[in-house]
């Protein structure tokens, strides 16, 4: 499998309120029909608060 792209995933995260727990963030993405394979990876980040898309999208691409 290859990995998502991060722009994909910020695009299924627009709308956000930050701060936000990486929980909210992967219910946000599946409410918004990403695949399963991006809500796998999202799933991977650590699991905290994030304070902004810039953030997200840095662990998103460490997982």
């Amino acid at each position: 499998m290859s990995k998502p792209n991060p722009i994909d995933m910020q695009k299924y995260l627009s709308g956000v309120d930050y701060p936000c727990a990486k929980d909210d963030l992967v219910r946000h993405a599946r409410e918004r029909g990403a695949d399963d394979e991006l809500l796998r990876h999202l799933g991977n980040i650590p699991d905290r608060t994030y304070d902004g898309p810039n953030a997200v999208s840095a662990e998103f691409s460490k997982s």
